[in-house]
């Protein structure tokens, strides 16, 4: 028996609906239809949709938290953590090639509707930076630790909204054994460009 209230299945479907259409092209009908509820029974739990779009942000939080939570068990090194987020690309490659990534496609929204909730949901990459920081720094990248993670988030985003807009699998496959060759090098104590400069 699931142990979801009401409440929790139109979060869930309006986290869903806000990804697929985009929080300005999703209405009120559109998530009660999903939920299968009436307007009366909706307007019960949420006034406004701007109360949904705040609940949804904070359930991508504690989703995005519980999942950062679990890479830290699993992975045996600071390498092995900073792929689980790298492998991302790949596990939802088929969710990003339709809708791109939800977190960036939402903060991107927002700000183009200078919504208030925009800072809010940009806490969603802030968390990510601070992980990816304190994973650099186990890996003894101290000094530009936060650089790196930056890095990572850009090209990360980069490639999902490729990958949305070209619909190439194999490009975001190269993109990745790309970056797995990078964070090697990061993990050695050089990055690929450091490696050329002293070449040179």
């Amino acid at each position: 028996m699931s142990n979801k209230t009401t409440r929790d299945e139109i979060i869930e479907a309006a986290d869903d609906l806000f990804y697929q259409q985009g929080y300005e092209h999703t209405s009120f009908a559109d998530i009660a239809d999903v939920v299968k509820i009436s307007r009366g029974n909706f307007y019960h739990h949420f006034k406004s949709k701007d109360e949904i779009l705040d609940a949804v942000i904070d359930k991508r939080l504690a989703d995005r938290q519980a999942m950062l939570q679990r890479w830290e068990i699993e992975g045996k090194t600071a390498e092995d953590r900073i792929r689980s987020f790298i492998d991302i690309l790949i596990v939802n490659g088929d969710k990003i090639k339709r809708y791109g990534c939800p977190i960036g496609t939402l903060t991107s929204e927002l700000a183009k509707l200078n919504h208030t909730a925009q800072a809010d949901a940009n806490r969603l990459f802030a968390l990510f930076r601070t992980w990816l920081r304190r994973q650099f720094v186990a890996l003894g990248r101290q000094a530009d630790a936060d650089m790196l993670a930056m890095h990572l988030l850009a090209r990360s985003q980069g490639i999902a909204t490729l990958s949305n807009a070209f619909q190439d699998e194999e490009f975001v496959r190269q993109e990745v054994e790309q970056m797995y060759g990078w964070l090697r090098s990061c993990a050695a104590g050089t990055t690929p460009d450091e490696s050329k400069r002293a070449d040179t």
